[in-house]
């Protein structure tokens, strides 16, 4: 998810920053004080551990849950024009995900812990949790790129409307309305809704990234524009750190990007380790989340780490038997079994009438130009270059030119939709 088309970077290529690409190189970059102004990246991911879903996860994730609330599509919930027609599904999920219900993972902690020790230039985010807030990152050290439960205000008239009411209305599952009774407008939390505009916070802070020494990206798919593009507008020799389930955006393709794949939380302990800090780490995790949080979230973590190796061993076994199997299967004389199969090969079958066309005496050759690979059709235009030769095709590749800071551009998910996946 969020792979772009860009080369991975060939692993003989020295870095040009650090040592090497590792995290020991990392925090070896820190501890030399050459890490100031560090710019962190953060989606969906750093939350799972607190109980919070993302939203794509099948079957787990946020908008399979929405299932049971009969909406036209799951998207709907984040929809303005469904919301003014029904708030319902919206207050219900709101119920779920209001702040309060779920406390910080360690991947908060690391973040809030930078911020303390004066490192964090800066820290982006598409949740809309406040889990970072709940952690201790200074509000204005945060962006929160969608918006959040922070505040709210009546999407008609604008006005806000008081924390404690909301808190009320949200426990009940009810949708509030305007303190202003000539309006009466529905209120809503100042979280991006599909087809609403970015805070301008988000385009005020647009070049920060452009600033950073050191940028972390954590557990986010990249795949929602223009948060998508943050990563990119780093400078080239500045190292970037990934720690997600998966390699996304180009994070990857350049000389100091270092990719740690897994969960997020395991990963910000490995850094931390390195860095020295691990102590001072899980006491501050502890001391916000309390003892049997923490090892609730502990126990979670380990359970699903034992689920990912186990699939891990089953897949290795597999291909294992597998290849046991191919190479059995295989004649201990090549040429003893050719001579064998040409004695017992069949004939071939008679040529086609000449009055039958070719393609309809052999539908299979009818429809070879149009399969390649997994048999997804494709035109022969495809399939060969100007000179004849076959090319090999490749993705549509996202691009990201920074933008300037405006109050009239909506977010978008890839591929130019007005519909970005939260």
């Amino acid at each position: 998810m969020g792979q772009e088309t860009s080369s991975l970077i060939d692993p003989d290529t020295p870095p040009d920053t650090l040592s090497e690409r590792s995290l020991r190189a990392v925090a070896q970059f820190i501890k030399n004080g050459d890490a100031k102004k560090i710019v962190v990246m953060t989606g969906a991911g750093i939350s799972t551990a607190a109980g919070i879903p993302d939203f794509r996860s099948p079957k787990t994730g946020l908008y399979h849950n929405l299932s049971r609330f009969k909406l036209p599509h799951p998207e709907a919930v984040f929809e303005i024009d469904f919301f003014r027609r029904n708030p319902a599904p919206f207050y219900l999920l709101a119920k779920e995900l209001y702040p309060g219900n779920f406390s910080p993972t360690v991947s908060h902690a690391f973040i809030a812990l930078l911020a303390k020790k004066g490192l964090l230039r800066m820290l982006f985010t598409q949740n809309i949790d406040c889990l970072e807030r709940v952690a201790g990152v200074p509000g204005d050290k945060i962006v929160e790129a969608h918006g959040s439960f922070a505040t709210q205000r009546c999407i008609e008239c604008r006005t806000e409307f008081p924390d404690d009411l909301m808190r009320d209305y949200v426990k009940r599952g009810e949708a509030p309305h305007c303190v202003r009774k000539e309006c009466d407008g529905l209120v809503k939390p100042d979280i991006v809704f599909f087809g609403e505009q970015l805070p301008e916070n988000f385009y005020n802070n647009i070049s920060v990234p452009a600033t950073a020494d050191l940028v972390l990206v954590m557990g986010t798919s990249l795949l929602v524009h223009p948060f998508a593009g943050l990563p990119r507008s780093a400078r080239e020799h500045v190292p970037r750190v990934l720690f997600n389930l998966e390699r996304v955006g180009d994070l990857g393709t350049r000389a100091d990007d270092v990719v740690r794949l897994g969960d997020c939380d395991s990963g910000v302990r490995e850094l931390a380790d390195e860095l020295g800090w691990r102590a001072e780490l899980e006491a501050l995790w502890r001391g916000i989340v309390g003892g049997k949080e923490a090892a609730r979230q502990l126990s979670e973590t380990a359970r699903e780490e034992a689920v990912r190796d186990e699939l891990e061993d089953l897949v290795g076994d597999v291909e294992n038997k597998l290849a046991i199997s191919a190479a059995a299967a295989e004649p201990e004389h090549p040429d003893d079994a050719n001579t064998g199969m040409q004695k017992e090969a069949t004939p071939p079958p008679p040529p086609p009438d000449s009055s039958t066309p070719a393609d309809e005496a052999d539908p299979a050759r009818a429809h070879a130009p149009e399969l390649v690979g997994d048999g997804v059709a494709v035109s022969p235009e495809v399939r060969e270059g100007h000179d004849g030769r076959e090319e090999e095709t490749e993705k549509e590749v996202l691009n990201y030119d920074p933008l300037k800071p405006t109050k009239e551009k909506p977010v978008t998910a890839e591929g130019g939709s007005e519909k970005p996946a939260l």
